[in-house]
């Protein structure tokens, strides 16, 4: 599996495809080595593509794997602080967003492959493109794209659970790969470098954009390498991840990856179910799938060079469509957070990835502060006086409809406040208390009583609960 996915990710990637077997097996041995993680399979992720292919247009190849390297450096500073946990605080929302957006992007890039044409440098223009694209595509290319995917979708409806045990992916390939040659079709293929060179890194001559790509790149793949940990854990029953530690092997990863050539690496949760599934219980078989794809390189070159680019193409064409998962959608639209995800998805797609992170989190904490913002009052006129109850977390969200739910009662009047809150902070005690002292200089009286916890009373007499 590991062999097809990192040709075809390093493809879409727009580097050398020798640097995503480099990453393969960086991931596979330094950082299974090290893992916190112990059963998470790391390499080339499809999470990664977009942002590496828009950083080689704009910096070369050569810097990205300096830059590569750099993230792994700020990784191992990360892990070092241990704040692993603390990167998890992003919503899922925002991270199943983020990853339909990649998706998307490599679908579409990828279908002009497919079509036996090239990709453009966005979504947008790859999504534009595309029709001119059908209008002079090549047929040998797409027959082999469309036997690819349809191979990766009828493989796992076969009957048999034997013969499903064999990766989708390497029996797409390979059929797509033995048509090509049967039929003797004139596609483009792989082309390995003759002899195994490393990159010379080169320094940027845009530090900012570099210091962008690096921060870019570490944080990224710490979070799919920490939520992909996570996901791991739930599929086994063996040794709990510690996440602090995976970091810093995700970050060792990396540096070397980078100082080779390789593309970045993050943890994979299909080669982590995969070795799972496959009975893998130790780090042992991370390493040993480093060492099968070094051995693989080294020994089997001419094979992988067989290899149509059409059929890779057909291979990630059916990954990025997978990445949008209708199970997540459904699940987030149930927790009322669909629209943080396709807020992030349109801002992957039609910005970048980084800004539309930004702007699914921006969104997530705009809901978040509306949710605060909805607490319930209730008014009933008793006689003379007002029964007021308020209910739900009073904070600084909910100042505006506090004020005018208590300036439209009649000045002077008698005001009984039932309050059933869990929690006050100052903006919210400082518009209760000072509409309570204006409303009793008019000659109305108010008497507050507290259903759960006290917060009120405590604050008005100068000594406030903290919070923790």
């Amino acid at each position: 599996m590991a062999v097809p996915l990192s040709l075809g990710i390093a493809l879409a990637s727009g580097a050398p495809v020798i640097a995503g077997l480099i990453g393969a097996v960086v991931g596979g041995i330094v950082t299974g080595l090290l893992a916190g993680a112990p059963l998470q399979v790391s390499g080339p992720a499809a999470g990664l593509t977009v942002v590496v292919f828009g950083l080689v247009q704009q910096l070369g190849w050569e810097t990205v794997c300096l830059a590569t390297a750099c993230a792994g450096l700020v990784q191992l500073l990360l892990g070092y602080l241990k704040v692993a946990r603390g990167t998890l605080v992003i919503a899922p929302s925002v991270v199943h967003g983020m990853l339909a957006g990649i998706g998307i992007s490599i679908a579409l890039a990828q279908l002009h492959v497919l079509l036996g044409g090239a990709p453009a440098s966005s979504p947008l223009a790859n999504l534009l493109a595309l029709p001119a694209r059908l209008g002079a595509f090549s047929p040998e290319a797409a027959i082999l794209g469309v036997v690819t995917i349809v191979v990766l979708i009828l493989w796992k409806k076969l009957p048999w659970a034997g013969l499903r045990a064999i990766p989708a992916p390497l029996v797409a390939v390979v059929v797509g790969t033995a048509v090509s040659l049967v039929a003797k079709m004139d596609v483009k293929r792989i082309d390995l470098p003759e002899t195994l060179a490393f990159t010379q890194l080169r320094l940027p001559t845009e530090w900012g954009v570099f210091i962008v790509a690096v921060l870019t790149l570490a944080i990224i793949a710490s979070i799919e390498s920490l939520l992909c940990a996570v996901a791991t854990d739930k599929l086994h029953s063996g040794p709990r991840s510690d996440l602090d530690k995976e970091l810093t092997a995700q970050g060792a990863g990396n540096l070397v990856s980078g100082l080779l050539g390789g593309l970045p690496i993050t943890g994979v949760i299909v080669r982590s179910s995969a070795n799972i599934n496959a009975g893998g219980v130790s780090r042992w078989s991370a390493v040993f799938h480093g060492l099968w794809v070094l051995l693989c390189v080294l020994f089997l070159g001419s094979m992988i060079e067989s290899i149509p680019l059409a059929v890779l193409a057909g291979l990630l064409v059916h990954v990025g469509v997978n990445l949008v998962n209708l199970h997540h959608i459904h699940e987030l639209t149930v927790h009322n957070e669909v629209r943080i995800y396709w807020a992030t998805v349109i801002g992957v797609t039609c910005v970048n990835l980084l800004a539309g992170v930004g702007i699914g989190v921006a969104v997530s904490v705009f809901f978040a502060i509306r949710r605060l913002s909805l607490v319930k009052f209730e008014k009933k006129q008793e006689g003379d006086g007002w029964k007021v109850a308020i209910r739900g977390t009073l904070t600084f969200a909910c100042v505006p409809k506090l004020n005018y739910e208590l300036s439209s009662l009649p000045a002077g009047s008698a005001v009984d406040i039932d309050l059933d809150v869990d929690f006050i902070d100052h903006a919210a005690f400082e518009s209760l208390h000072s509409w309570r002292l204006n409303h009793e200089k008019t000659g109305g009286k108010v008497c507050v009583e507290e259903n759960q916890e006290e917060w009120y009373k405590p604050a008005a007499e100068g000594r406030p609960r903290c919070s923790r």
